[in-house]
């Protein structure tokens, strides 16, 4: 993707960073307890002006990619992306494979936020690259800044989006006009609206595995459900969304002259924003979410409209980001601002009224801004945080200890990859159902060099995740073979 000069953007609050409401009971145990917290906190600031700085940490890791990964690709970008997901694969080829990328732009006014569809290009093999990988196919001009971007995963070619607003927003992505991001241009349409939000939602939304369905929450505190399926043809007709008697995406400043699609149900029980939710993979009517109440809640469609299950305290503050196990039906994925990545067990949800986890991975410093389980092996997740850290984690590894040259290496319990490549927080990243192991990351960098983003795909050493009696064989064979080379090359 070319890139323009880098411009400044506006700085979005931070998600589950909103101010509280003041309590004054609470001041004289608050001043006690900053008092007893001073020195606590002076220590810590000087060991981390002892810590190396994120250029340092870049530099470090940076010499370390052609033993870390088998392929990688770093595309700055003039806008952030807020959010990215793959989309489907156009053509398999020998040494690389091209498939749909779905990004965003969010802008600082001065020309229109967008949603991007690009194309790119995932190689193989790492000596058969080329540079760039990913370049625009198609743009489409979103009517406010795109927080959030989900596929329909029976037909990836339909999106779904999360803008400043009430409404989710369905897109047609190829059957939408290519628009030219200019001050002044009239917005795209959807192809469908969803309402039924009485307040913005921002970030929560989710489209089923098994059921043209989509899912969301926001600041009215409710998760909201719709079908869609009346709107989209067979898919031996390309599975595009019917339309009314007129051309889609064609420019009109008002968006709610598209069609619209009322909910089919509407579920109470957070106490405050919903700030994610997912589907259990094998069910359209059952799915779950999470907010800035501390709350886990299971819900299930054809038992009503509260919630099955509620867990109280499923963190020790506000909840980020949620995933249901496509593998296993069982366990659940969430994360927070707590730093932490919990693994619940939806048959052992609580203890005395609490949050009772599998297990806690502790390994970012940062708020957990997202969480999503492996399609390639059922007891592998990654975490992306505000830390500027994308950890691969493997709940099976908990347990075993790691060693190097005969001595124990302290890591936090489960974590076997750390992804350092971005400098500021990465807001979201996304697995690759057709390329194995491949991963695509966002960063919003404003903080670090104030504007832009960074787009990153990468592959992990397949050295790292084969099992390791395979790869000890794989080495002592490649020993043996540069052996023979070299008694050779002596004679």
């Amino acid at each position: 993707m070319e890139t323009p000069p880098q411009q400044v953007v506006k700085k979005k609050e931070t998600r589950g960073r909103k101010p509280k409401p003041k309590d004054e009971k609470k001041e004289e145990q608050q001043h006690a307890k900053a008092l007893k917290e001073g020195r606590k906190t002076q220590q810590q600031h000087q060991q981390q002006q002892q810590q190396p700085s994120v250029d340092e940490k870049y530099t470090q890791w940076k010499s370390l990619v052609p033993v870390l990964y088998d392929w990688l690709a770093n595309h700055n970008l003039v806008w952030p992306s807020l959010s990215c997901r793959w989309g489907p694969q156009l053509e398999q080829a020998t040494y690389k494979n091209r498939q749909r990328l779905y990004l965003s732009e969010q802008t600082d006014g001065s020309v229109p936020n967008t949603l991007v569809i690009a194309n790119c290009e995932v190689v193989k093999f790492n000596e058969e690259a080329r540079s760039p990988f990913v370049k625009k196919y198609k743009t489409i001009i979103h009517p406010g800044e795109v927080n959030r971007i989900r596929e329909l995963p029976q037909n990836s070619k339909i999106v779904a989006t999360h803008t400043d607003s009430p409404d989710v927003l369905v897109w047609d992505v190829e059957n939408q006009p290519n628009r030219h991001a200019v001050l002044g241009a009239t917005n795209s349409r959807p192809d469908l609206i969803l309402t039924g939000h009485q307040d913005n939602a921002e970030f929560a939304l989710a489209m089923c595995p098994t059921e043209p369905y989509v899912l969301s929450g926001g600041k009215d505190k409710t998760v909201v459900l719709w079908s869609i399926e009346d709107h989209i043809t067979s898919a031996a007709s390309g599975g595009s969304i019917i339309k009314p008697n007129s051309k889609s995406g064609e420019g009109n400043d008002k968006t709610v002259d598209g069609p619209s699609v009322g909910p089919r149900g509407i579920y109470c029980g957070h106490d405050d924003t919903v700030e994610d939710v997912t589907f259990c993979p094998s069910s359209a009517q059952e799915f779950c979410s999470v907010g800035d109440d501390s709350c886990l809640i299971l819900w299930d469609a054809r038992v009503g409209s509260s919630p099955v299950v509620k867990v109280e305290k499923a963190h020790d503050a506000d909840l980020h980001c949620v995933d249901w196990n496509p593998h296993d039906n069982n366990l659940i994925l969430t994360g927070s601002a707590d730093n932490s990545v919990r693994l619940f067990d939806r048959r052992n949800l609580t203890s005395n009224g609490v949050g009772s986890p599998i297990h806690k991975f502790e390994g970012h410093k940062a708020a957990v801004l997202c969480v999503q389980w492996s399609p390639d092996k059922s007891s592998v997740f990654g975490s992306s945080a505000e830390d500027g850290l994308l950890n691969i984690w493997d709940y099976e590894k908990v347990g075993i200890k790691i060693e190097r040259a005969g001595k124990s290496i302290s890591s936090p319990p489960g974590l076997f990859f750390q992804h350092a490549g971005h400098r500021d927080k990465v807001v979201d990243f996304h697995w690759n159902a057709y390329d194995p192991w491949t991963i695509v990351s966002v960063s919003d960098d404003c903080e670090s060099t104030g504007g832009g983003g960074t787009l990153q795909i990468w592959r992990m050493s397949d050295l790292i995740y084969r099992p390791e009696n395979e790869v000890l064989a794989e080495l002592e064979k490649f020993k043996s073979h540069v052996v023979a080379c070299a008694a050779k090359t002596e004679k």
